[in-house]
């Protein structure tokens, strides 16, 4: 076998190789920084999810419903969430749940400005600084997990 005929597999191996890597679609958390928001925003476990570029509309899954307490709120996402996102904006939002004394208010708008995100209601939003995003809360334990409750998960 001549050298040219061993190195035309391993030329195409490569090449196609690199054809996966060009063509791998990038993670929802990905997306989500593309727009200029922090990957906190989904919690950890993202099965996958839909985007129509040019209008924004998006489809995000998780293998089921979500719920988790940060800093006192109680947070419940559904196994999908929908909604428009834009660059620092994400609106008509479904499928996100936030506890305010005895109700649960979906989250109907997010908005990124002057380093905090605002979180609407629609009646009501609040504010957090981005830094408490950085990182995906993971369902059930939020931030506060140990290797017992991922265990379980």
């Amino acid at each position: 076998m001549s050298s040219s005929t061993t190195t035309t597999p391993l030329l195409l191996l490569f090449l196609i190789s690199l054809s996966v890597v060009a063509t791998a679609k990038p993670t929802a958390y990905e997306v989500l920084e593309s727009y200029d928001f922090p990957v906190g925003l989904l919690p950890n476990g993202v099965t996958g999810y839909e985007l129509n570029p040019e209008t924004g509309e998006f489809k995000a899954y998780l293998p089921q419903t979500c719920k988790f307490t940060i800093e006192g709120y109680d947070l419940e996402y559904k196994s999908t969430i929908t909604g428009v996102i834009s660059k620092d904006r994400l609106t008509h939002l479904k499928g996100i749940s936030v506890k305010v004394l005895l109700l649960w208010l979906s989250i109907v708008e997010v908005d990124k400005k002057n380093g905090e995100l605002q979180f609407s209601v629609g009646i009501a939003s609040a504010n957090f600084p981005l830094e408490g995003f950085e990182e995906s809360p993971s369902c059930g334990c939020g931030f506060d997990c140990d290797d017992a409750n991922l265990a379980v998960l």
